[in-house]
């Protein structure tokens, strides 16, 4: 007996690689789809990807399938969050599930992550247990999740994958969060509701046309906007800043009296010009750093009162 549930299914299209594999995701789901929900629907998001292409492999599939599927084409390239945030306006189900292409084959986590829903949680994630990453971007994210956790309230899990189903009042909280971070999963943390997991054997990976600068960007935007961690920084640096003076000052006034610096050496006392440009190249590299990051924030501020869209929709096709 299927279940009474309305699901909506949020698929994002990155790449070329996603498009040949769309048929097979969306079959796969259907077979699973119309054997366990009375109601559902596919969200396609193509993120610029080619739409022939797109067409050719939705084109030959069943009629009963096709007439699921609403293929939202954005105008412009965003990220892949904000490209989910776009699906996720558009889906209408009492739960919707985003769902990732690496899950094609596995098409009954959708009725896994139903089933752990009913049990009182609003959102249920697929929780991997390593992330396939070179060694220095497994020590970035590793330092970047650590961050996030000392240094704000958000309960963040550094193993979740996208893929998760999500309540309708869950997600309906979730909308009326406009954040220009693009960094869908601290929403998830801002919004609450009760959470749960399911743990996979699939590894964390990064999108391959995905750079590491974009990913630092959208780390250090994730930082500035959830955390309190350059704050502190900046409080560090200004006692290290002070520390560095006081120490430079009893050592020229020892210096001048004594003729003995601080680490014990005889020295003559000079005019200390060489010292001197030191001292100032060390509070000038200081007031470089603060003015960046003092920048970061301006930028932050000056994104959101432009109130610019996540994302901008082309077109919608229905088959």
């Amino acid at each position: 007996m299927p279940h009474q549930s309305f699901v909506s299914i949020v698929g994002v299209i990155q790449s070329q690689r996603n498009v040949r594999a769309l048929a097979v995701w969306l079959q796969n789901l259907y077979a699973e789809l119309s054997a366990q929900f009375t109601d559902f629907e596919f969200v396609v998001v193509n993120n610029c990807c080619d739409i022939h292409s797109i067409d050719a492999a939705i084109t030959p599939l069943e009629e009963n399938l096709r007439k699921n599927i609403f293929l939202l084409n954005l105008s412009t390239p965003v990220s892949r969050d904000n490209a989910i945030l776009a699906g996720l306006d558009r889906a209408n189900g009492d739960y919707t599930v985003v769902f990732e292409f690496d899950f094609a084959g596995k098409a009954n986590l959708v009725s896994k992550l139903w089933e752990n829903s009913q049990m009182g949680f609003d959102i249920v994630y697929l929780r991997a247990k390593e992330r396939r990453l070179p060694v220095i971007q497994r020590f970035f994210y590793r330092f970047f999740y650590l961050i996030l956790r000392k240094y704000s309230q958000l309960n963040i899990d550094p193993w979740s994958h996208h893929t998760r189903i999500i309540s309708r009042r869950a997600l309906n909280s979730l909308l009326r969060l406009r954040e220009n971070s693009q960094y869908l999963k601290a929403n998830y943390a801002l919004v609450g509701y009760k959470t749960s997991y399911i743990a996979v054997e699939e590894s964390l990976h990064t999108d391959p046309s995905t750079t590491f600068g974009e990913q630092f960007r959208t780390a250090l935007v994730a930082v500035t906007s959830f955390t309190t961690f350059l704050r502190s920084l900046l409080l560090w640096i200004f006692l290290f800043s002070v520390l560095v003076a006081g120490i430079a000052t009893f050592n020229a006034v020892k210096v001048k009296f004594t003729h003995v610096d601080i680490l014990g050496e005889q020295v003559e006392s000079l005019s200390g010009w060489a010292f001197l440009v030191v001292l100032i190249s060390v509070f000038f590299a200081i007031t470089c750093l603060n003015l960046y990051v003092m920048s970061i924030y301006l930028s932050n501020i000056y994104r959101e009162i432009k109130n610019r869209p996540l994302y901008i929709i082309e077109s919608v096709k229905r088959f």
